[in-house]
């Protein structure tokens, strides 16, 4: 009984933090400018179903592309030594003790018309080669202010949260699984289809959602890697409170319907990860 009473602090915590704010949400979603109990938050928001698409069409791009990087990095890093390890951990997490802006203000420089990128191929003479190939008068790639920014931006910020979880669930496995699948002639290529990645797959969807979530809701990197000209939910929902068209009731019913999207998703992949694992098993 003792115990329970430590547990006290966090528990009004998260009451204050996370479900009041939570309660206030759905609040002033179901309700408008004069308090009453309405649906039009919700009805209205046709208008703003591409911004819904962009949003989890990016974000799951950038997952996508988290994916593919993390999980071989994760799973040769899982078969280094121990020192090796530690450098790469600590070169993975390095860029995470500096502020997100300052981060991605920096891919700015390097992504801009006249940015490091375009700067050094200007200095080799890659673009005087392109032109008198193509017979064209190109003197920058545009890479700032593109979709493809944004994209870059949420797999460079984001990637992390992929690999760690994948190393930490494969560095788990028992040598002694994947000994048994070879003994019974198994080659290197059946161990991993049918033991490792099966039994990585929770480390996978943690992944997933550690970066899907913060990628689908991002408003920042819309801003400054994208210009403005890719409007975002994260970027609706901040004009709704921040913005001239100031109107919380419909940026809580924005907030909301992503939410309950995101948490739909989310319970899919973990239905999904529970019938890989029980195959694994098996």
């Amino acid at each position: 009984m003792r115990n329970k009473w430590l547990a006290a602090p966090y528990v009004v915590w998260m009451a204050l933090f996370v479900v009041a704010p939570l309660i206030l949400v759905v609040i002033f979603a179901f309700t408008g400018q004069d308090g009453s109990v309405t649906l039009s938050n919700f009805s209205n928001m046709g208008t703003y179903i591409p911004a819904f698409q962009h949003s989890f069409v990016l974000a799951f791009v950038a997952t996508l592309i988290c994916i593919l990087i993390g999980y071989p990095l994760a799973y040769f890093l899982s078969r280094e030594g121990l020192m090796v390890r530690k450098v790469a951990m600590m070169l993975i997490m390095l860029p995470m003790w500096m502020n997100f802006l300052l981060r991605t203000y920096a891919w700015m420089s390097i992504l801009d018309d006249n940015g490091l990128i375009n700067q050094f191929l200007s200095a080799i003479g890659f673009f005087d080669l392109w032109n008198a190939i193509f017979g064209t008068n190109l003197q920058f790639f545009r890479m700032i202010n593109t979709p493809g920014a944004i994209v870059l931006g949420m797999v460079y910020n984001f990637l992390p949260f992929m690999v760690l979880p994948i190393f930490s669930v494969i560095d788990k496995i028992d040598p002694k699984v994947v000994e048994a699948a070879q003994d019974l002639g198994a080659n290197s290529s059946m161990v991993f289809r049918k033991v490792i990645f099966p039994l990585s797959l929770p480390g996978v969807l943690s992944g997933v959602t550690m970066v899907f979530i913060p990628s689908v809701s991002t408003f920042a990197l819309s801003r400054l890697l994208g210009g403005g000209k890719t409007l975002l939910l994260g970027d609706l929902i901040e004009m709704q409170f921040l913005g001239n068209a100031y109107n919380p009731h419909l940026g809580s019913a924005i907030a909301l319907v992503m939410m309950v999207i995101v948490l739909v998703l989310m319970a899919i992949m973990n239905r999904f990860g529970e019938g890989e694992e029980g195959v694994a098993v098996l």
